[in-house]
This record gives structure tokens, sequence and C-alpha cells, in this order.
């Protein structure tokens, strides 16, 4: 039973993986048909309802789930990759060029992400790309300051120092010397972040910055619902417990691997 929070976070990303998954090979119904069969209760023609156009619910939740979980992971990994970049640059050269990036990620943390947000919604136009950049941007200074704290303390190391000696560039020197050592914090924050991308990509698609009408997304979901939860709560509690149950699970994943990758953190039993 060792790390079951690791096992349990695995178990419920799985899941919600899973029905993404299923969801390009099978399909219950259009996600996109009206029927006649408005406010269903969950039965074995609808296993989650539907909602009051008479769509299927558990249809538009796979469809919807593909979209929402690919512009978080597509966002959390534009702000990995720019962040993992800028932090390299301003711990591996420092002087000018750490303090010209390192305020600019200040900024950013202070920034309003709304503000950025409807800024690219009418820059870009509507669709899933806006949001992405929108929250890609707000993960860059998170990534580039864990980047940034690993190098200081790796650059001036014995093997670092060595690998300069023998004529090593710094290209060589950050890629095959230092990054390597900074993997397992990264894929920490990686986890955590697409936990909190999935939740901010899901609220602008409850304010109508994200994805358009009629493709479905679990925030959007969640928005239509709200009018009609009295009368049918189904269109609504299937897609929030499947948000809350992917949030909580790569949450759950990221405590899990820095436990596990992380030395200090290893239980020790002498003999």
């Amino acid at each position: 039973m060792r790390r079951l929070g690791l096992k349990l976070g695995l178990g419920c990303v799985s899941l919600s993986l899973g029905l993404v998954l299923v969801g390009f090979l099978w399909l219950p119904a259009d996600p996109l048909e009206m029927t006649a069969a408005r406010f269903a209760p969950p039965s074995f023609a609808h296993p989650m309802g539907t909602d009051w156009f008479g769509r299927d619910v558990l249809a538009r939740l796979l469809v919807g789930g593909r979209i929402s979980l690919g512009a978080a992971l597509a966002a959390v990994s534009l702000g990995a990759v720019a962040g993992t970049l800028l932090g390299g640059l301003a711990g591996y050269y420092g002087g000018l060029l750490d303090e010209l990036i390192m305020r600019s990620a200040d900024f950013l943390l202070v920034f309003p992400p709304l503000l950025l947000a409807l800024f690219l919604a009418v820059l870009v136009g509507p669709g899933p790309w806006g949001i992405v950049i929108a929250i890609g941007i707000f993960n860059v200074p998170y990534f580039g300051r864990l980047t940034r704290g690993g190098l200081l303390s790796l650059r001036e190391r014995e093997f670092v120092l060595a690998a300069r000696a023998v004529g090593a560039g710094d290209l060589r020197v950050l890629v095959r010397h230092i990054l390597p050592h900074l993997l397992s914090p990264l894929l920490v924050q990686f986890t955590v972040s697409l936990g909190m991308a999935l939740l901010a990509e899901a609220a602008f698609s409850y304010l109508g910055l994200g994805t358009p009408p009629p493709a479905p997304t679990w925030g959007r979901m969640l928005r239509e619902a709200q009018s009609y939860f009295r009368h049918s709560p189904w269109p609504a509690v299937f897609p929030g417990l499947f948000l809350s149950l992917t949030v909580l699970g790569l949450n759950l994943v990221g405590d899990g691997l820095r436990d596990l990758l992380d030395p200090s953190l290893r239980g020790f039993s002498p003999r």
C-alpha cells in the first residue's frame, strides 16, 4: 500500500484518459444530434441521460474530454518548453539576461489571466487556440523559476566544471549534463500544472471564451446545464464529476511522483 495516493491518482487519470480514447473509436450517438428525448434520465439507450436538446450526454462527454484534455496538454507543453528554455538561459548565464527574464516572469505572475484570454480570443478568433496560448504563457514563469533555481545549484558542480574543462560547449553542458538532473522536478511540475490548466480551460469555456458551440467541452457543458440543473442534473453532474476526478488524479500523481523521485523524501529504515 506504499504511495497509495499515486495509485489512486493513476486510477483516476487512467479512467478519464480511457474514456477519451474510447471516444476516438466509438460514440454511443452523434454528440450534436438533437432528438425528441429531452431531459431523459440515464437508461440503457442513454447511459448518462440527455440534455435539453435531446443530445446524448455520454457522447458529448467523450468528445468534450478530448477537446478539454487536448487543450490543457497543449497549453502546459507550450509553457514547459518556453519556461525551461528561458529559465535555463537565465540560470546558466546570469547577469542582465537573468534580470530581464525573471522580471518579465514576475510581471506575468501579476498580470490578470482573464484579460490576456480576452485579448487573445479577439486576436486569434473563436476556438481553443487563444485559450491554449493564454494558459501556456501563464505556465512559463513556474517552469522558468524551477529551471533557473536548479541551474543555480548545478552550474558550479564538479561534473559541470569537468565537462567545461574537456571542451564541452554551453549547449552540450546544458542538454547533456544539467537538464537530466532537472527532469524529475519538471515532470512533477508538468503533472500538477496539467490539472490546473484543465481547470483553467474549463473556467474559460464556462465564461464563453473557449471552443464555440455547438462543439462540447466540459466547461461549456457545465455552463449550458446550469439553467436546467433543478429539472435535470445529469448534464451537469457527469462532466463536473469527470473534471473533478481528472484534476484530483493529476494532483495525486504529481504528489506521488515527487515522493517517488525525490531521494530526500524517501523513507529510510536502518538495519
